[in-house]
């Protein structure tokens, strides 16, 4: 490698060095290169950040062109080029732009939140325990007591807190509950018992008291301790526990799942169509059908019913999905029980169905719910093995109906009576020696006609039978769940109730069963649903619905 001496020309100019001594560059012929050439600040300053080693190096230039730096190691970096020279001074030194390092993207992983249970809970799904994806759930020990209360007996919530309990055992095998234990059924979530129920904020002495819920409580703010970068959530389906719990800084919530969203928008069954053209409401009336464009509607729901009406006529129809045709209904009586309105008028019709074999009538007090679901299963009775009539106990305290004095019957008959009074309204229809009066009695006399507590039909076959549930308001979304899918060939099973007069703790118009089952088997081809609003039991009744 040749030195050239000072003075001589470089392409880009002349460079001296202060010190005298020679800045010495040779220029070697390479292939084109995406990397430009090292840019040199005229700041003095931005020399200095540039390593000795990278000026040594081979860079290669976009014009085919390498510059070989080679500087004498006992020269300062920042003496090393005369920026005074007019070369160095006139010519433009482009800046190289500043080196980006890649980013590092770091997955961070999702911090578990821990989901405490309490009783109520437990007691409205056994399940929930897997309800919470794959976060983990804790069981304060408290819960596990309280369960140990209810796990004798016939109620729904005696066989959720068995069933619980079994879910519990199964899971732990050998394992000790106080650690944390995979849940199978889960997306990745734990549970563990919680012993410590110790808190620095000890809820039985801000509330002066020992009951169980305080301790529960303290269970959950001990988590909090024990796990400070973990979300801890307490659910309960108890509102005043939740207030507690919030008083405490404590995260609360309601078990979600079950519960709808939109009660005020739930599923009616019925629509209205106004104006509609005389001709259509002609042809229905001469046809006995007409077509879903004839009437405006655009989206097919099997089994809905419309009120087809215009100044001058009206006109009663259902869409039958088998023939994809809206049909005119004809009002028709069962047992001398005749329909007053369109909505009582589409329930009977709703029950009579053959194709329907689930079917829901809601409706407030006085809108004949269950007179008519009566009447009409006892009108199609030849077609049914037995037909059931039940209804959940909900009795004062919320205590077993064991506590109550007198023998089962004693105990069950003053729940059941409603029932009976609409059995005998029917029978009054009929004269003593009419053959309908002596075969009601008959029927419930043979067990043709069975009027039960809804608990004490559990585990029976339902199989060619037709159940009727009354106040099915008052039960969950797994008690609802259990007794369809009981259900055998030739079953049809019908639920009353209304979702604003609900009995049982924990539930409301959202959680309740009835109002779950409505939302989720809307639009199925073996479904319908129709909501009673207009009272027909007295005028001192309807003024109660209306303005109390």
């Amino acid at each position: 490698m040749t030195k050239k001496k000072q003075g001589d020309a470089h392409d880009n100019g002349s460079l001296k060095a202060k010190s005298g001594k020679t800045r010495v560059v040779k220029e070697i012929k390479s292939k084109p290169s995406a990397k430009s050439d090292r840019a040199i600040s005229r700041k003095t300053s931005d020399v200095l950040p540039i390593a000795l080693s990278d000026l040594k190096a081979e860079k290669p230039s976009q014009n085919g062109k390498s510059t070989l730096f080679i500087d004498p190691p006992d020269l300062d970096p920042r003496e090393l080029f005369d920026f005074t020279s007019p070369a160095v001074k006139n010519k433009p030194i482009k800046a190289k732009p500043e080196r980006k390092t890649a980013a590092v993207r770091v997955k961070k992983s999702k911090v578990k939140k821990i989901f405490v249970l309490d009783t109520s809970v437990i007691l409205y799904n056994h399940n929930s325990i897997n309800s919470f994806d794959d976060n983990d759930v804790a069981i304060p020990i408290t819960v596990l007591e309280e369960l140990d209360n209810f796990k004798k007996g016939n109620d729904n919530k005696n066989f959720e807190a068995r069933e619980f309990i079994r879910i519990l055992d199964s899971l732990s095998e050998n394992a000790t509950l106080t650690d944390w234990i995979p849940l199978v059924k889960s997306k990745g979530g734990n549970f563990k018992v919680v012993m410590n129920e110790q808190s620095d904020r000890d809820a039985r002495l801000i509330f002066d008291d020992n009951k169980p819920d305080h301790r529960i409580l303290n269970a959950a703010l001990s988590l909090v301790k024990e796990f400070p970068d973990r979300k801890v959530i307490l659910v309960s389906k108890d509102i005043n526990l939740r207030l507690k719990a919030k008083s405490l800084d404590l995260t609360a919530e309601d078990f979600l799942t079950g519960k709808i969203k939109d009660v005020e928008g739930l599923y009616t069954g019925i629509t209205t169509i106004n104006d509609l053209s005389s001709r259509i409401i002609d042809k229905l009336y001469q046809n006995g059908y007409c077509t879903l464009r004839d009437i405006g509607v655009k989206v097919a729901v099997p089994n809905h019913y419309y009120i087809l009406r215009n100044t001058t006529t009206s006109a009663l129809a259902f869409y039958n999905a088998l023939n994809g045709r809206v049909e005119r209904i004809e009002k028709r009586s069962s047992y001398r029980i005749t329909p007053r309105n369109a909505e009582q008028v589409f329930a009977m019709h709703a029950i009579l169905n053959p194709e329907v074999k689930l079917v829901t009538l809601q409706g407030v007090a006085g809108t004949g719910k269950t007179l008519l679901a009566l009447a009409t299963a006892l009108e199609q009775k030849r077609n049914f093995k037995q037909v059931f009539l039940a209804r959940p106990i909900v009795p004062l305290s919320n205590k077993d109906i064991g506590y109550l004095p007198g023998d089962i019957k004693s105990k069950i008959n003053p729940y059941m009576e409603p029932l009976y009074d609409n059995l005998k309204f029917i029978q009054s229809q009929f004269g003593e020696k009419d053959k309908e009066f002596k075969g009601i009695t008959d029927a419930l006399e043979s067990e043709k006609l069975v009027i039960q507590p809804l608990a004490y039909i559990r585990g029976r076959s339902i199989s060619n039978v037709c159940f009727i549930i009354d106040e099915a308001q008052n039960l969950t979304p797994h008690e609802v769940k259990t007794i369809i899918t009981r259900a055998g060939q030739g079953t049809k099973i019908i639920l009353t109730g209304d979702i604003y007069q609900i009995d049982t703790p924990y539930l409301d118009a959202q959680s309740n069963g009835m109002s779950y089952l409505i939302d989720k088997v809307k639009h199925h081809a073996i479904y319908a649903h129709v909501r009673l609003e207009k009272g027909e039991r007295s005028e001192l009744a309807n003024l109660a619905n209306d303005l109390l």
